[in-house]
Parts: structure tokens; C-alpha cells; sequence
């Protein structure tokens, strides 16, 4: 895989959503394209110090997106065809809105947030938001 993966802990968003969003804005940037391997669950959790079953539960929902498929002996995949619908995007959206939520920032703060990723810059006098779920990706996958 040649894109890196992150997850926070001490971020209000569960590790399996963080997962499952960095992979699909991965897809979204062309930094995963069709073809391209996942680690496998077990490799994965534990690079990212996470249980089995979190990374497994990302992988299925994933799955159930059409942006990975699991091939017998080939592992998890992106799918042909994969791309971020809107559907995705709004739920991306919707796990956002919770986690800025629960950091208790202001609707323009948040709002800066995502103008400041966006234009791929800091977003001025906005606290930074650790992977909040959206499409943030950690800084060396640029």
C-alpha cells in the first residue's frame, strides 16, 4: 500500500471510521488506485496498535461501499471502479460535524477547518482537529 494510514485515539471518532475514511479519501486523491493492495487485517491492526476486529470491521464497511473487494489469495483490494459517491462524502461530512462537535468548536471554526484542507493549507485561528473523520489524511501521505 502506498498510502499511510493514521489513527488517534483520543479522537471522538471510533478507529474503525478513521480507517475507513483515510482509505476512501486515499482513493479519492489517486494515492490508491484499482488494484492496489491493503495489508491484511492482522498486519494492519497491529501497526496501528489496534485490535483485529476494528480494522476488520473498516475493511467491511469498505467492502460494503464497493471500494475494496477481497480476493482469495490476493487479499483486500481497491475495487475497480472505486470512487468517493456522494453518499460517502456525506457521511464523511456527518462524522465530521460529530467530532467538531464534540471538541466543541464553533460552526465557523469548523467551517475554516475544512476551507483550510480544501485549499491544502492551515486554516487561520482554527485549533487543529487530529483526523477528524473527513477526508485528513496524515501529513507525510501529501
Amino acid at each position: 500500500m502506498s498510502a499511510q494510514l493514521e489513527v488517534d485515539v483520543t479522537s471522538g471518532v471510533p478507529a474503525f471510521e478513521q480507517i475507513r475514511a483515510q482509505v476512501v479519501a486515499h482513493v479519492a486523491a489517486g494515492r490508491l488506485v484499482t488494484g492496489d493492495r491493503l495489508p491484511t487485517i492482522r498486519a494492519l491492526a497491529t501497526d496501528l496498535g489496534l485490535a483485529a476486529g476494528t480494522v476488520a470491521r473498516a475493511f467491511h464497511e469498505l467492502e460494503a461501499e464497493g471500494v475494496v473487494e477481497t480476493r482469495r489469495r490476493a487479499g483486500t483490494v481497491i475495487a475497480a471502479g472505486a470512487s468517493v459517491p456522494t453518499d460517502i462524502a456525506r457521511r464523511a461530512a456527518q462524522t465530521y460535524v460529530a467530532a467538531v462537535r464534540a471538541a466543541g468548536l464553533a460552526d465557523d471554526e469548523a467551517l475554516a477547518l475544512v476551507r483550510g484542507a480544501l485549499l491544502g493549507t492551515p486554516a487561520q485561528a482554527a485549533p487543529a482537529l487530529a483526523h477528524p473523520g473527513g477526508p485528513a489524511l496524515h501529513p507525510s501521505a501529501r
